[in-house]
């Protein structure tokens, strides 16, 4: 459930590039080796972490109202969520970077 949370959040349109004057080739080229640096942000491993945090914080909110197994899961659920987004935002972040880096005008 989680996944699915993440995938319908984390989608999202490609960054707009202005391509006027732009060589198609040299573009695409570009294209793969910035999006090749994004891979290097590993989301599993946030959401991971983020679902652990938010577990043990869930928890311990949860043992408050008498039910810490309820608030471990809704504490995963979110932590995990949120960890995924903000992967998700750095690794769009992360291309902008490096298309910008190599002189391409980029819109969104």
């Amino acid at each position: 459930m989680l996944a699915i949370l993440i995938a319908g959040c984390a989608a999202h349109p490609d960054p707009i590039i202005d391509t006027k004057g732009v060589d198609p080739d040299v573009l695409a080229q570009d294209w793969q080796e910035c999006e090749a640096y994004t891979e290097q942000i590993q989301i599993e491993k946030g959401v991971a972490k983020g679902s652990a945090v938010g577990a043990v914080v869930g928890a311990a909110g949860g043992a408050i109202d008498g039910d810490a197994g309820k608030g471990a899961g809704y504490g995963a659920v979110y932590g995990g969520t949120r960890s995924g987004l903000d992967a998700d935002r750095e690794k769009q972040k992360v291309f902008k970077r490096c298309m910008r880096g190599r002189g391409y005008k980029v819109l969104n």
